[in-house]
């Protein structure tokens, strides 16, 4: 059994993507389409000409990360297992630099009890966990001095509660003090790639969707690049309505440095998996395209794993979904012990002088994501 390739939190159906201009305009979606009617967008705030977002592996002040609580969501057992994970990965990361933990008044004295003494809580109302998505995406003057580029969480388009998840990128802009800023957009920081020196890599299909954005794609692109202080977006279709995030791009491909890209790809294209479809159409893709320098890309792609703990048939195994910590990258391990191997050793030659930790995070799997997703960067700044 092969794992899902590039999967975004959880999958909605099952069955035959379509390729090209189909994808791009939904396919055959298995969910309708909700206007993005809980948030309140304004036009993009003009100070974001001054910032720009810092690559990942720049230095870090700390990790966000968040406390699921929906029992909705999860249910009591699954809950308990995704929370555990959470506390293992806060607490590994702790080792290498500060981590604040968000969780809900009540939750803390409990929560407290099984995390690391040095990661902070910050007690903030949480829904779930996933901090890149509903946590504060933060850009960085010539100055030094941070502020947030808000990209408004509405739940995936409308597809899950996040009445408290909704609010947490403004609570932590305003505990911090520092500016912040609308960009105009709905979306998820999880569905768009950037390498830190002007080129941004995203799915159309979580961004250019009537669940998110009613714009065109031309003016979106021009607004996420306004937001993240990039000078070119490379857009690739994606696949909507066929997970709750219609696609996101950390699960599928990461720029590991400028003009680098790292892509998890299966032997060969299945044509019956919409995801595997979907994942060999964004390579192809980015075969053909050139940065902000206008140099081609340099791709490199690490198989996925074929014999993973998890049976579940919407597991994903995705070891491009790690985060870049300082001094280290914590990434993902399934279980298929050639295929882990093999990807530690490629992430420990993209990122040399890091140490490489791998987790067993499985639970997180079985629920649609990864560490990345589950992680949230506070660059470093000027006071």
């Amino acid at each position: 059994m092969l794992s899902r390739i590039g999967q975004g939190r959880r999958t909605l159906v099952a069955g035959t993507a379509m390729l090209g201009a189909a994808v791009l305009a939904g396919g055959p979606a298995s969910i309708p389409a909700r206007a993005a009617s809980d948030v309140t967008v304004g036009p993009p705030d003009p100070r974001l000409a001054d910032y720009k977002m810092p690559p990942e592996d720049a230095p870090h002040e700390r990790t966000f990360m968040q406390w699921p609580v929906s029992l909705s969501v999860y249910g009591p057992r699954q809950l308990d297992q995704v929370q555990a994970k959470i506390t293992l990965i806060a607490n590994t990361i702790s080792q290498y630099e500060p981590v604040v933990l968000l969780v809900p008044a009540e939750h803390a004295d409990h929560v407290r009890t099984q995390l690391s003494r040095v990661v902070e809580i910050w007690q903030i109302p949480t829904d779930d966990l996933w901090c890149r998505d509903a946590g504060p995406t933060f850009v960085k003057n010539a100055a030094g001095h941070l502020a947030v580029a808000h990209i408004h969480f509405n739940g995936w388009g409308g597809k899950q509660q996040h009445g408290n998840d909704r609010r947490i990128a403004e609570a932590i802009a305003r505990r911090l003090g520092v500016p912040f800023l609308d960009s105009g957009l709905i979306g998820e920081a999880g569905g768009v790639e950037h390498d830190g020196a002007g080129t941004l890599l995203a799915h159309a299909s979580c961004w250019a969707n009537p669940n998110r954005n009613g714009e065109p794609i031309d003016e979106i692109g021009r607004r996420l690049v306004q937001a993240l202080g990039a000078k070119k977006i490379i857009w690739a279709p994606g696949l909507k309505g066929r997970d709750i995030t219609d696609y996101h791009i950390d699960a599928l491909a990461r720029f590991v440095s400028p003009g680098r890209v790292l892509i998890q790809l299966p032997e060969e294209l299945d044509p019956q998996d919409p995801f595997s479809a979907a994942a060999f159409q964004t390579y192809q893709g980015l075969k053909q395209a050139t940065d902000a320098q206008g140099r081609r890309l340099e791709i490199i792609v690490v198989a996925e794993p074929k014999q993973t703990r998890s049976r579940d048939k919407d597991f994903v195994a995705s070891y491009v979904n790690y985060y870049v910590c300082n001094n280290a990258v914590i990434a993902a391990q399934f279980g298929d012990q050639k295929a882990d191997a093999r990807a530690k050793d490629l992430l420990r030659s993209l990122y040399p002088g890091r140490q490489i930790v791998t987790l067993d995070i499985d639970a997180i799997g079985m629920s649609g994501g990864g560490i990345h997703c589950a992680t949230q960067q506070q660059p470093t700044s000027k006071q």
